[in-house]
């Protein structure tokens, strides 16, 4: 199997865990878009009622015509459930999200909900975090200055451009820097320093948050407990 049908297999295996009558986060990128896809189906075969909250402008366009409700996080009083993807797994169940720029956001709807389920294809599932490139997101004003003491500091920081050469701008107009570390030993140590710099909005370490994953293998979907 090619890795979209791995991503189409744990997109359709993660709804069956969402519930009727439930608040649910939904993730940004591409499993996810099939995800959202599977849950589409379900809303209008099986008149779920359901709540989404997505983290970013592309998944709520996605979702809404689908015909799935959709709500920001600060319309809901809870998420139930947030599915979302992540672009390396740890051995330990420690993750790196923010390659589609939305780890902000959806950092922000995974913090407010009671279960995090992440999907991914088995490319994903690394032994140590960090041949990933780490993403932050960072206020464009200063944000040069902010490069200049990353790079001081050792952490092969480069500005996220397109093809164009222009910024990278999240969906809150902010740019992205990704640091080149190659392999990260201390991940809640290098959590701590980054978000207490001045500048630096949300960095993409997800630590200690996800309770399940869903890993699309070649003889089918694993489902592991990471977390209770």
């Amino acid at each position: 199997m090619d890795q979209n049908e791995l991503k189409k297999l744990v997109g359709r295996k993660a709804v069956t865990f969402i519930q009727d009558n439930t608040v649910v986060g939904l993730g940004t990128g591409s499993t996810v878009k099939f995800m959202v896809d599977a849950l589409g189906e379900r809303v209008k075969n099986e008149h779920l009622h359901i709540v989404g909250v997505p983290t970013s402008n592309r998944t709520a366009e996605q979702a809404k015509a689908l015909g799935i409700e959709v709500k920001s996080v600060d319309e809901v009083d809870h998420i139930d459930l947030t599915i979302d993807g992540a672009d390396e797994i740890s051995a330990d169940y420690q993750g790196i999200k923010g390659g589609g720029a939305a780890h902000l956001f959806e950092k922000i709807v995974a913090t407010n909900s009671d279960k995090v389920m992440w999907i991914v294809d088995e490319s994903k599932m690394v032994k140590t975090l960090g041949k990933f490139p780490l993403p932050l997101e960072v206020i464009p004003y200063g944000s040069q200055q902010v490069l200049k003491k990353l790079a001081a500091k050792g952490l092969h920081p480069e500005f996220r451009l397109d093809e164009n050469g222009n910024h990278v701008l999240t969906d809150s107009k902010n740019y992205v820097i990704d640091l080149h570390l190659g392999q990260i030993e201390h991940p809640h140590k290098l959590a701590d320093y980054l978000i207490k710099q001045v500048g630096i909005v949300e960095q993409g370490l997800f630590l200690d948050m996800v309770n399940t994953i869903i890993v699309g293998r070649q003889n089918g979907p694993e489902v592991i407990q990471a977390r209770p």
